[in-house]
């Protein structure tokens, strides 16, 4: 008996010798697991300024003027700028981007934004026809205001003074991004214009909140 059991041990050290390295670490594993099962998956990066954000259009047309030196019309046929695509078109009666009376020359409206979601900015989609003047027609401000309680005061929460002066057809994000909780009081929108020539159109095509 004594024998038989020696020549059993003897055979079985003889096959695990004959096995691969690798196949004895694999059965030492619990469960019997490959180790390339193991490894962990590949992770891709996004860079945050490519990721893009998400829109809630506005009905642009709403846009009102903002004094009487500016003017709005919306003619679904043709705006009259670049190729036609209709659009809410400002024109002024006068230059500049100021008022007879001192303020801000522009178009403005109420925002109505999602429940649940914080705003981020503003997007405006425009194109320009500028007259014989070269000195440019364009918008000079995107502004973000919020009403108090008591709606006595706006509380400007987005104020971007940047000068858009690309002729487009363009959609352009205001800057830097915000954090706005739209919940807390209604928000008024205004676009601040500067005209050249009277004769000069600025066409807008698409008016969004930007989205966290």
């Amino acid at each position: 008996m004594c024998r038989t059991r020696g020549r059993i041990s003897l055979l079985v050290a003889g096959i695990l010798m004959l096995l691969p390295t690798g196949v004895m670490a694999q059965e030492a594993k619990p469960g019997g697991v490959k180790p390339e099962a193991q490894a962990a998956p590949e992770v891709q990066v996004v860079k945050p300024e490519l990721v893009q954000p998400q829109v809630y259009w506005l009905n642009h047309l709403d846009l009102l003027a903002g004094d009487a030196s500016v003017a709005t019309s919306h003619n679904a046929v043709s705006s009259g700028v670049g190729g036609g695509l209709a659009g809410l078109v400002i024109t002024s009666t006068t230059t500049g981007e100021t008022t007879a009376g001192g303020g801000n020359k522009v178009v403005w409206m109420a925002v109505e934004a999602p429940l649940g979601r914080r705003l981020a900015g503003v997007r405006v989609c425009y194109e320009y026809s500028t007259g014989k003047n070269p000195s440019p027609t364009y918008l000079s401000q995107i502004r973000l205001a919020q009403v108090q309680d008591p709606p006595k005061t706006a509380l400007v929460l987005l104020d971007d003074p940047t000068d858009h002066t690309h002729p487009g057809p363009i959609s352009v994000n205001s800057k830097p991004p915000m954090d706005i909780d739209p919940a807390k009081g209604p928000l008024l929108l205004s676009l601040r214009v500067n005209f050249a020539d009277t004769r000069d159109k600025i066409v807008i095509r698409g008016v969004g909140l930007l989205l966290k």
